[in-house]
C-alpha cells in the first residue's frame, strides 16, 4: 500500500525563499523519503518472502535473546536480526564462518536508513536444496487442492480397529502400541510394516497405504490409518515429503493421521493427512477414548443413574401409597364400618332427640296438669269448700236461686249429703 509522502513547497536560506529549479518536485524530508522506501519494500513480493544463502559474520546474541549478524558473499554484505521468539524454535543454530540457509523478508531500519534481513529461519546451506524442493513440492500439491480444509475427514475416538503404516522393529511402533495399550487396551492393531527412511522408503510407504485400505475393504474393516516414524533430520524424514506418499495419503479411502517426527518438524504428509499430531505418540492418543476418562465418566453416569432411579424408586413409593390409601379408603368392609358408624351416629342423635322431645312433652304435660288441677273444683273442695247443686245438677250460685222446700244436693270433699231449704 503506497503511503502519502510530505513535501516542503520550498525552502529558505536565511530567511529567502529559494526556488527548487526546473523540476517541480519540492525537497523531501528525511522522514519522508526512509516512509517511502519503506513502503516500495513492503509491497515488493520477493522481499516480503525470501531465502538468502551466505557466510556468517558478526554473529552477536544479544542478553534480551534477540540475534544480531551479517550475511556475506564475494561481492555484498547485509545486517540480519533474528528476534528472540524465532531464535527459541531452533535446536541448532551457526557461528561466524558457516555457510547457513536463512528465510524471512528484506526491510528498512528507519533509525539508520539501512535495509535489513528480518529472519526467522536458519539452516545450514547443505540442505537448500532440499527445502527449495519442499517448498516446491508444497506449492504444487496446494495448487491441486491436495491441503483444502474441506477434503479432510473428522476424526472420532475409536473403540475398535486400526491401522498403522511403520517401520515393524521402529521405536515409533513402540510408543504408539503402548499409548494405546494404557489409553484403550481393547483396540484391535493392524500393522503393515514398510520402510520408513531411505530412497525405496516412499513407493512402500505408498503401498503400504494402498494394501490398508484392499484389507479394509476386503477382510476386516479398519476405522483409520496411523502413517507414523519418530524424529531425525530433514534427509530422515525426507520419505515423507515424497509426492506419491502424499497423493496416497490423499486417494486413502480411510481417514489418515500423521505421526511423523517431533512438534518442530513438518512434511507434506502432515498437510495433506486429514489430521497431523506432533509424535507417534500424540497421534495414539489423538484417535483413543482414554480408559480412565472413560471409567470416571461412566462412574458419573452410574451415580447419576442411582440417583436417577432412587428418585423415580421414591416417586412411585408415594404414588403407591396414595393409591394404596384410596384402595383401602374405598375398601368393601371400609364402607361397611363407616356405614355402621355413621348407623350409630345416627341412632345416638335420634335417641338424644327422642329424649329431648319426650322430656319436652313432659313438660308441657306437667305444665297443663298443673293448669287442670287450678281449675279442678275438688281443688276448692279440698281447701273446706263445698258445691250445691240442684237436683237436676246445676250449682247453685246465691240464694236467689233456690226456693223453701226446694231439695238441694251438697257435695263435700269426703263426699255427698242432701238439704232441704228451710228459709231463704
Amino acid at each position: 500500500m503506497m503511503q502519502h509522502i510530505s513535501r516542503e513547497n520550498s525552502i529558505a536560506i536565511d530567511g529567502a525563499p529559494v526556488s527548487s529549479g526546473a523540476s517541480s518536485t519540492a525537497p523531501l524530508t528525511i522522514s519522508a523519503i526512509t516512509t517511502h522506501i519503506v513502503s516500495l519494500f513492503e509491497q515488493d513480493t520477493v522481499l516480503r518472502d525470501l531465502w538468502v544463502i551466505g557466510e556468517v559474520s558478526n554473529w552477536k546474541p544479544a542478553a534480551s535473546g534477540h540475534i544480531y549478524f551479517s550475511l556475506k558473499d564475494s561481492g555484498a554484505t547485509i545486517n540480519a536480526v533474528m528476534w528472540r521468539n524465532s531464535a527459541a524454535t531452533h535446536t541448532w543454530l551457526p557461528k561466524a564462518g558457516d555457510q547457513i540457509l536463512v528465510h524471512g523478508y528484506a526491510g528498512v531500519y528507519p533509525e539508520r536508513g539501512a535495509y535489513q534481513l528480518y529472519v526467522n529461519r536458519i539452516l545450514p546451506a547443505g540442505r537448500g536444496q532440499l527445502y527449495a524442493q519442499f517448498e516446491a513440492l508444497k506449492q504444487k500439491l496446494a495448487a491441486a487442492g491436495l491441503f483444502e480444509p474441506e477434503r479432510k475427514r473428522p476424526i472420532a475416538l475409536t473403540h475398535g480397529r486400526i491401522g498403522i503404516v511403520t517401520s515393524a522393529d521402529a521405536a515409533a511402533l513402540r510408543d504408539v502400541l503402548r499409548v494405546l495399550a494404557q489409553r484403550w487396551p481393547l483396540i484391535d492393531v493392524i500393522v503393515f510394516p514398510t520402510l520408513v527412511q531411505g530412497a525405496e522408503a516412499p513407493p512402500q510407504i505408498e503401498l503400504a497405504i494402498q494394501t490398508a485400505n484392499r484389507y479394509s475393504q476386503h477382510r476386516e474393516p479398519l476405522d483409520l490409518l496411523i502413517v507414523t516414524r519418530g524424529g531425525g533430520s530433514i534427509e530422515d524424514l525426507w520419505a515423507f515429503n515424497d509426492e506419491r506418499v502424499a497423493y496416497a495419503i490423499a486417494n486413502s479411502q480411510l481417514p489418515v493421521v500423521s505421526g511423523v517426527g517431533h512438534e518442530t518438524d513438518f512434511t507434506i504428509a502432515d498437510f495433506v493427512a486429514d489430521l497431523r499430531t506432533p509424535t507417534p505418540s500424540a497421534a495414539a492418543a489423538a484417535v483413543t477414548p482414554d480408559r480412565a476418562e472413560v471409567l470416571e465418566n461412566l462412574n458419573a453416569l452410574r451415580n447419576q443413574m442411582t440417583r436417577a432411579v432412587a428418585r423415580r424408586v421414591a416417586g412411585e413409593g408415594d404414588r403407591l401409597g396414595q393409591q394404596n390409601g384410596r384402595l383401602q379408603r374405598l375398601h368393601p368392609m371400609r364402607q361397611i364400618d363407616r356405614r355402621r358408624q355413621q348407623l350409630d351416629d345416627m341412632e345416638r342423635r335420634l335417641h338424644y332427640r327422642m329424649g329431648m322431645a319426650t322430656a319436652r312433652a313432659r313438660e308441657r304435660i306437667e305444665l297443663q296438669t298443673q293448669r287442670l288441677r287450678a281449675l279442678n273444683p275438688l281443688a276448692v273442695l279440698q281447701r273446706g269448700y263445698s258445691i250445691v247443686q240442684q237436683e237436676n245438677g246445676a250449682v247453685v250460685h246465691g240464694p236467689d236461686e233456690v226456693a223453701v222446700g226446694d231439695k238441694l244436693q251438697v257435695r263435700a270433699i269426703q263426699g255427698t249429703y242432701h238439704v232441704q231449704v228451710s228459709d231463704t
